[in-house]
């Protein structure tokens, strides 16, 4: 083999060698290039927020006690006769539960921005009315007569006794002090940090 063939074939194994070296360089960048347009973009969002579901979930709750109260009054009375008087007295038993409800909240009652939360909340007071267990009601003494007034009459002097025994400041301090602290607990479990509750008077 002469000379320049010579030269001519190693320049064209060179060449070929550039060549495939090249082709093999832009395959490995264009493969390289598509794998990280492939790649599942994970993006971490750290905002909290409170949805409407959510807010409806919790209003759900209604009636929310938060300290209960259990009473019990001596309430009689004495009716003036000529030769005797009558008497009634009976034994009143009931359970006053303190809470809040949540059918009457606001319409913008929880506001959330960021990790920060404002919560207006109905003011606490009794959750039903109707506490006095009229089953456990005993007549401690009874003379004479006495009609179904009387005996009503005689049911809500006790009745009004317990309120006053139960809706004490005391006790609607503690069960705001409740409310305030569950209220809590349920947020910082939804991710928020700062809360701030307030109550409506």
């Amino acid at each position: 083999m002469n000379k320049s063939i010579l030269t001519i074939y190693r320049h064209w194994r060179l060449a070929l060698i550039a060549v495939a070296a090249i082709a093999l360089a832009t395959a490995i960048h264009l493969a390289i290039r598509t794998a990280r347009k492939s790649e599942a973009k994970i993006e971490v969002n750290d905002r909290i927020g409170i949805t409407p579901e959510q807010i409806a979930s919790i209003k759900a709750i209604g009636e929310w006690e938060f300290l209960s109260v259990t009473s019990e009054e001596m309430a009689d009375t004495v009716r003036r006769g000529i030769f005797t008087d009558d008497h009634l007295v009976r034994i009143y038993y009931g359970t006053l539960r303190l809470g809040i409800n949540l059918k009457h909240v606001d319409e913008n009652w929880i506001k959330a921005r960021g990790d920060s939360v404002f919560v207006l909340l109905p003011p606490v007071g009794l959750l039903d009315s109707d506490f006095v267990d009229e089953a456990r009601t005993q007549s401690f003494y009874e003379s004479g007569h006495w009609t179904p007034a009387d005996r009503e009459a005689l049911y809500q002097r006790a009745k009004q006794r317990m309120l006053a025994t139960a809706l004490t400041a005391d006790n609607l301090g503690n069960a705001r002090d409740h409310a305030d602290a569950q209220f809590r607990q349920l947020l910082r479990a939804m991710g928020f940090s700062h809360i701030v509750i307030r109550f409506k008077q």
